[in-house]
Parts: C-alpha cells; sequence; structure tokens
C-alpha cells in the first residue's frame, strides 16, 4: 500500500473509532506532538500535559476529522497548536512555579494507558447519566457504596446494582471491541 493510500486509511479508521487506529496515530505523531509542545513551552510536565490533552481532543472530536481535507497529521499538528495556545493562556491566569525537567524528552504516557482511558471514558460516556454518575463517584471520587447512596440519596441496593451492570456493560463492549477484527 502506497503511504499516502496508508495514511488516508489510517485517517478513516481513525475517524470510525478504531482504538487500533488511535494506537498507531499516536506511535507515529506521538513524539511529533510532545516535540513541539517542549519548544513551545519549555517544560516537560506541561508539554506531556498538552500531549495527552490532544489526544483525547482528537479522539472524542473524531467525527469532526474530514480525511478529503487534511491528512491526520496535520489535523493532529492544529489541535496542538490549540492546546499550546490554552496552555499558554493558562499560564497567564496562574502564577507558576516551574518543575525541574525529568526524563529522556519521551511522552510518558504509554500507547496502551492512553488508548485504554480513552476507550473507557467512551464506554462510561454511553451510560445513562445516573449510572455515568454513581460509577464516577464510586471509581473517580473513591467513595464507598454508603457514601454515594447517601450523598444521592438512593437506597444502598440500587448504588451497587447500578455500579455492578454499568461495569458489565462496559466490560461487554469493550470485549466485543478487543475480538473485532
Amino acid at each position: 500500500m502506497h503511504d499516502a493510500d496508508e495514511a488516508t486509511a489510517l485517517g478513516i479508521a481513525f475517524r470510525a473509532g478504531d482504538p487500533n487506529a488511535l494506537a498507531t496515530a499516536y506511535r507515529r505523531w506521538g513524539s511529533l506532538v510532545y516535540t513541539l509542545a517542549l519548544r513551545a513551552l519549555g517544560q516537560v510536565q506541561d508539554a506531556e500535559d498538552v500531549a495527552q490533552r490532544v489526544y483525547i481532543a482528537a479522539w472524542r472530536g473524531r467525527e469532526t476529522f474530514d480525511p478529503g481535507r487534511a491528512t491526520l497529521s496535520a489535523w493532529l499538528v492544529g489541535i496542538t497548536r490549540h492546546q499550546i495556545a490554552d496552555a499558554y493562556a493558562a499560564r497567564s491566569k496562574v502564577l507558576t512555579v516551574p518543575m525541574p525537567e525529568e526524563g529522556d524528552g519521551e511522552p510518558a504516557a504509554p500507547v496502551v494507558e492512553l488508548a485504554d482511558r480513552l476507550l473507557v471514558e467512551d464506554e462510561l460516556a454511553r451510560l445513562a447519566p445516573q449510572a455515568q454518575q454513581v460509577v464516577r463517584l464510586a471509581f473517580y471520587d473513591g467513595l464507598t457504596h454508603q457514601q454515594i447512596g447517601e450523598r444521592l440519596g438512593m437506597p444502598l441496593g440500587t448504588v451497587k446494582s447500578l455500579i455492578r451492570r454499568s461495569l458489565e456493560r462496559m466490560r461487554h463492549r469493550l470485549e466485543v471491541r478487543d475480538d473485532a477484527p
């Protein structure tokens, strides 16, 4: 397959929500995104944050990507520029103390971890609003089932059932994705 054809196919797969396309895009252009951010911002942590936000924004907004108008790499660079601008704007609002640079200049988040996080977020967004709220309180805020019930005015059994059913649905959908060609 010709490089241009391969890039177009990758862009189409990415837009369609193929998690393998996300991983491939991250492997191919993650260092470019990171390098652009590092050169612009000058701090490793800021560059890592921007690189992660770029891929999260790209994945969440993938339906807006048009492979007929731009390549996936060009689109990612555009998102990178916007994220860098946002980082500069945030710096102007908050006085920060620079942290010492760590690492060897490589992106910190492994491909699999970022892809998994995005897939879980997508699946969580597919849950009913009440189920989303309960699962987020349990796993992101670390509340116990009892605390969730008290906060939401819900019986303990309902909280437990919502969490169990939600996790089963998410697991089933993620397993299907893993087995898909």
